[in-house]
């Protein structure tokens, strides 16, 4: 059984930066996408960035683009979300996904129906 563990969130002022973790664990990942995924209240999910497993390919909403960097560290089994230039409009939780179907011809990074694991996730407010 695939487990995301999310961390990281936190308050911050806005400008300021934060490092969001998600370790995950269960299986091979090495045909696995992951991403980021936020809700704020009100509003519906929205895939802020995703990468391949290899970290070969990325994909970054327009909305965070140029403050918002993912990672991911095979050895580790770990991905990383990178914030930096925080914006009150980040605030959100934010949630860790993997999709199994990142070879697959319907597989779209942005889509959270292309993800079958999803971690608990963490809250970041970014106070203006």
């Amino acid at each position: 059984q695939v487990q995301l563990v999310e961390s990281g969130g936190g308050l911050v002022q806005a400008g300021g930066s934060l490092r969001l973790s998600c370790a995950a664990s269960g299986r091979t990942f090495s045909s696995y996408a992951m991403g980021w995924f936020r809700q704020a209240p009100g509003r519906e999910r929205e895939c802020v960035a995703a990468i391949s497993w290899s970290g070969g390919s990325t994909y970054y909403a327009d909305s965070v683009k140029g403050r918002f960097t993912i990672s991911i560290d095979n050895a580790k089994n770990t991905v990383y979300l990178q914030m930096n230039s925080l914006k009150p409009e980040d605030t959100a939780v934010y949630y860790c996904a993997a999709s199994t179907r990142y070879y697959s011809v319907g597989f779209r990074p942005r889509d959270g129906a292309s993800y079958d694991y999803w971690g608990q996730g963490t809250q970041v407010t970014v106070s203006s």
